[in-house]
């Protein structure tokens, strides 16, 4: 008898093959419906500050991160700088963001908050943390923190198909 479950050294089993894959199953569908469901849910909830998704979610990191870069910050977003520069633009129009050029690299340009900015990046958590408590709300803190421990080893072995992948590539 052979058992199904697998230790850290061996790989698991394929729990899905391409002609049974079905959306309700997927955990990349499902995970993109939640997020869509906490982005429209602050959504709404931010609208009455005048923001969009593509707005508060670059003020709040800003917020978090004195140093950011509009480089680093796209990257961190996982956004073209183009479109990056857009909603910058945007926000700096509404005077929640300022802009300024390394004075060691002309390339480099810093972000900061003015202190509207300040106020308005103020409201993103308590928003954030309703609408995350409300998709958790019949959760246990045991099965929230499962949750979040198998979220981040999902990352985890996404890294690690990053680098292999990388390095089969040179």
């Amino acid at each position: 008898m052979t058992s199904h479950t697998s230790s850290p050294s061996q790989p698991s089993p394929g729990f899905y093959s391409p002609h049974q894959l079905q959306p309700e199953n997927s955990v990349g569908y499902l995970m993109r419906k939640v997020m869509t469901s906490i982005r429209t849910q602050a959504d709404a909830q931010l609208s009455t500050h005048d923001l969009t998704y593509a707005q508060w979610l670059p003020l709040f990191k800003i917020s978090r991160c004195p140093t950011t870069t509009v480089a680093s910050l796209a990257r961190d977003l996982e956004t073209d700088p183009a479109s990056m520069t857009r909603a910058l633009d945007r926000l700096e129009a509404k005077g929640l963001v300022a802009r300024e050029r390394s004075t060691t690299d002309r390339r480099v340009v810093q972000l900061a908050l003015t202190p509207e900015g300040d106020k308005v990046a103020a409201q993103v958590p308590p928003v954030l943390a309703d609408v995350l408590n409300g998709h958790l709300s019949d959760f246990t803190h045991d099965e929230w923190q499962l949750l979040l421990r198998l979220l981040r080893r999902m990352l985890a072995n996404g890294e690690a198909l990053r680098q292999q992948r990388g390095a089969d590539a040179d």
